[in-house]
C-alpha cells in the first residue's frame, strides 16, 4: 500500500506558532522520507510579494503572497480577504500534483481553498485543529463584553464562545478525518463533528533543544531564572507573570530574573508592569536553544492552548514546567510526585507556590531537570507523522497506484 499524494494548506508557516512549528516540520517530514507532497501556503516573510514555486524530489511547495489589505490578526498572524486571486495558480497546481488526499489546518483563507478544492474534486479531506479559536475570540472580545454591566460579561463571553465553536465546527465536518494535539480535543470534535478524530501529537528537536546548551555556572550563578516562551497578548494570560512577580517578593524571594521570549500586542504593557524582566524579543534556532537552557524554571500560564510545542522544547531543554490545568500542556508535564515528575500542573494561584517549592528544594528541581530531558527524549517528529499517515490509511485514504494495483 503506496502513501497518499497529499496536498497540505497550513495556516500559517513561517510564523512563530504552533500551527507553523508544525507545518514546518510536516514538509520536512514529507522531504525526509521522500513522499510526495505538496504545500500551498501564504508567504509570510516581511517584503514577500511574488508567487514562488520550489520543486525537491518528490516535495513541491507554492507560495503565495498576502495582499497590502490582508488584516493583522497579531503581529505575525494575517488574514487576506482577497487571496482568492490566486484561485486559478491553486487550482493548476492541484491538477498537476493530482493529490488522493488535501489536509488543512483550519478556517483560514488557506482552509477555505482546500475545502473547496476537496469539494470540487471529490478528494478527501483531512483536517486538523490547532487553535481554540472559540476561546481566542472570548478573550479578544473582552474590550467589548467588559463594558457590560458584571451580571452579563460572564454570559455573553460563554456566548460568543459557543457560537463560535459551533460555526467552527460546522467547517470541520466537511473533514474525513479529523486530527487534534490532544484526547480532550478529540473527545469534543467527534462529539461536535461525528467524524473520527486522531491524535496529531508535536514533537521536539532533542539535538538542538539540549541541556548542553547551557553556559550558566551552578557554582558561581545563585539566581533563578523563571522563563516565558510565546505570544505576547491577553489569549496566553501573560498577566499571571507579573502576579507571580508580585507574590515572590512577598514571599521575601529576591534572587528570581524573569525571561521573557516572544512578541505581541501586550508587549509594551507587560514591559511597563515587570521592568525587572528581561525582553529578548523573537528567538529561533541556537539563541533560542541556548535560552532554554539557561533557564531554571519554565512558566506558561495560558489556559487555551491545544499543545503547547514551548513546554516540550523546555523539557526537552532539561526545564521542568509549571502549566494551568487547562488545554493541551497538562498532557505533557507529569505531575505526579514520583522520580519522573517533570514540572506542575496547577492553577493560577499556585503557580508561585509551586516556583518557591523547587527554589527551597534544589534536589528536587535537579531531579525535575533530569526527568524532563528523559520525556522528551521519547518523542520525534518522525513518530508524530508516522502516525497521521496510520490515520489516513485508516480512513481509507492511500495511494492510487495501490487502489489499481
Amino acid at each position: 500500500m503506496r502513501p497518499p499524494r497529499v496536498a497540505y494548506f497550513p495556516d500559517s508557516f513561517h510564523e512563530v506558532n504552533g500551527v507553523a512549528h508544525t507545518s514546518r516540520n510536516f514538509v520536512a517530514f514529507a522531504q525526509r522520507h521522500d513522499l510526495p507532497f505538496l504545500c500551498i501556503r501564504a508567504g509570510g516573510r516581511p517584503g514577500d510579494t511574488a508567487t514562488t514555486l520550489t520543486d525537491t524530489g518528490q516535495l513541491r511547495e507554492l507560495e503565495l503572497p498576502r495582499s497590502r489589505t490582508a488584516i493583522r490578526l497579531e503581529k505575525d498572524l494575517q488574514f487576506d480577504a482577497i487571496f482568492w486571486r490566486h484561485y486559478a495558480s491553486i487550482e493548476w497546481q492541484l491538477k498537476r500534483f493530482a493529490p488522493d488526499l488535501i489536509h488543512i489546518t483550519g478556517p483560514s483563507e488557506l482552509g477555505i481553498f482546500g475545502a473547496l478544492f476537496a469539494w470540487k474534486g471529490h478528494i478527501p479531506l483531512a483536517a486538523s485543529w490547532h487553535t481554540n479559536v472559540h476561546e481566542y475570540l472570548a478573550r479578544r472580545m473582552h474590550g467589548i463584553t467588559g463594558l457590560l454591566p458584571t451580571r452579563h460579561q460572564s454570559r455573553a463571553s460563554n456566548a460568543i464562545e459557543a457560537a463560535t465553536l459551533n460555526t467552527t465546527a460546522r467547517f470541520y465536518r466537511l473533514a474525513r478525518v479529523l486530527f487534534a494535539p490532544n484526547q480532550e480535543l478529540c473527545t469534543m470534535l467527534e462529539s461536535a463533528t461525528n467524524k473520527p478524530c486522531h491524535l496529531m501529537r508535536r514533537g521536539v528537536d532533542t539535538t538542538l533543544f539540549n541541556p548542553s546548551r547551557r553556559t550558566r555556572s551552578a557554582s558561581t550563578d545563585n539566581c533563578i531564572v523563571l522563563g516565558y516562551v510565546g505570544r505576547l497578548s491577553i489569549e496566553k494570560n501573560i498577566a499571571l507573570l507579573v502576579q507571580i512577580a508580585h507574590e515572590l517578593r512577598t514571599r521575601n524571594i529576591t534572587n528570581v530574573d524573569f525571561l521573557i521570549i516572544g512578541q505581541g500586542g501586550d508587549e509594551a504593557l507587560l514591559r511597563q508592569q515587570l521592568p525587572e524582566a528581561t525582553f529578548a524579543g523573537v528567538l529561533r534556532g541556537e539563541a533560542l536553544a541556548h535560552a532554554y537552557a539557561n533557564m531554571d524554571i519554565f512558566l506558561f500560564p495560558s489556559h487555551t492552548d491545544t499543545f503547547g510545542n514551548v513546554v516540550l522544547e523546555a523539557l526537552a531543554s532539561g526545564i521542568p514546567a509549571i502549566v494551568t490545568p487547562d488545554g493541551g500542556p497538562k498532557y505533557i508535564v507529569t505531575d505526579d510526585g514520583t522520580a519522573n515528575q517533570t514540572g506542575f500542573i496547577v492553577d493560577d494561584p499556585a503557580f508561585s507556590s509551586a516556583v518557591a517549592t523547587l527554589i527551597a528544594d534544589p534536589t528536587r528541581l535537579e531531579q525535575m531537570r533530569q526527568a524532563a530531558r528523559t520525556y522528551a527524549l521519547g518523542c520525534s517528529w518522525d513518530a508524530v507523522f508516522h502516525r497521521v499517515y496510520d490515520a489516513y490509511a485508516e480512513a481509507g485514504i492511500t495511494g492510487k497506484e495501490a487502489e489499481e494495483e
